[in-house]
């Protein structure tokens, strides 16, 4: 049997959004329906609102979340209704090419629930990220829910389902900060401080913040920044390069994903230094680099899609120290709201005084 519960659609591109009755069904193999607890209001979640990812409206919003298992389709084993998890939007499949070469965290047959969520009238959903978790209760692929300790707060550990793993995992598995290392990372919202975060756990010992919003770079130095750079004042390359003894950082984190930011990322970073892509570009952005440069500069340019994870090694680990006090995901959250306030939040995105607004269930 199905049930209805309450989430959040975006109806079509720009329309505000709207609290809808959702038609959730029972899961089928390989599925799980979990009821949701907390869920983060991600930048992704804009974008698709706005039409930034595809045109397959109407979106059922929110995928940084964190509820229990209520049940479980035919041949799940490794979650039970009760287990505490966190969502995420990399189930690995275990068997393609990527996965058997050892690199699951690039897999490239993620899979979602095969069934879809809908409208009353039978309208078709589309989850965002195949999550869809700004709703009561939520139908996902089981290798979605990773679980972990049932001690953490929601709030907290729904983070982890986005935008804070994408950034400490831009810092600690695609960038490869290491001991002693240098890095900047330009644009201090969610995800910039998150790298900030990864980047100091990983021991850094210089760590630039970059940022237009003098507000944003006072939180960046909270979060671990030892420098802070206004951009709008003051040139970012020019400014990381006397703060590095004229050489630039050997990793630079772009967290704003725009060309005139990346190309400062890239002339940064020192010589044979690394330049990590986590901010999310739209379609029709373009890129112009003298390819000499690329090519007498060295090093690496990488992008980052979720930071690199593996949810079943990371999310617990970082879980972990968390309640050992050594990473503090608690400041991440902002405010807590209710469903009916997402709008409201997009909007509190824009002014730049929020981290993360977090809808609790």
């Amino acid at each position: 049997m199905s049930q209805q519960v309450q989430g959040v659609i975006a109806p079509g591109k720009n329309e505000p959004v709207r609290v809808e009755t959702i038609v959730i069904p029972d899961p089928g193999p390989g599925e799980a329906v979990v009821k949701v607890q907390a869920c983060g209001v991600c930048h992704t979640d804009l974008h698709y609102k706005q039409g930034g990812i595809n045109d397959d409206f109407p979106f059922l919003l929110g995928h940084e979340a964190a509820g229990v298992v209520e049940s479980v389709g035919p041949d799940v084993t490794d979650v039970a209704p009760g287990d505490f998890v966190i969502l995420n939007w990399r189930a690995v499949c275990g068997r393609c090419r990527s996965c058997l070469r050892g690199r699951p965290w690039y897999c490239f047959d993620t899979h979602n629930a095969r069934q879809k969520m809908t409208l009353t009238d039978g309208t078709e959903l589309s989850p965002a990220l195949g999550i869809g978790a700004f709703a009561e209760k939520t139908l996902v692929a089981a290798g979605q829910c990773t679980k972990v300790d049932p001690a953490v707060a929601p709030s907290v550990a729904g983070l982890l389902g986005c935008g804070v793993m994408a950034g400490i995992g831009a810092a600690i598995n695609t960038g490869e900060v290491g001991r002693g290392d240098t890095v900047a990372v330009i644009g201090c919202g969610g995800v910039g401080d998150a790298a900030i975060v990864g980047a100091r756990l990983a021991g850094a010992a210089r760590i630039i913040a970059v940022d237009i919003d003098d507000r944003k770079l006072q939180t960046a130095k909270t979060m671990g920044a030892t420098h802070t750079v206004n951009s709008r004042a003051t040139d970012p390359v020019e400014a990381i390069r006397e703060l590095t003894g004229g050489f630039g950082a050997d990793v630079v984190i772009e967290a704003v994903g725009r060309p005139e930011t990346y190309q400062q990322a890239f002339y940064a970073r020192d010589l044979a230094g690394t330049v990590v892509l986590v901010g999310v570009p739209t379609p029709e952005m373009k890129l112009e680099l003298p390819l000499l440069d690329v090519f007498g500069r060295g090093g690496s340019l990488k992008s980052s899609w979720y930071g690199d994870c593996l949810p079943s090694r990371d999310f617990p680990m970082l879980i972990d120290l968390h309640q050992q006090g050594r990473i503090d995901l608690g400041a991440f959250v902002t405010e807590t709201i209710g469903l009916g306030d997402v709008e409201k939040a997009f909007a509190r995105m824009h002014e730049g005084d929020v981290l993360r607004s977090v809808v609790q269930l």
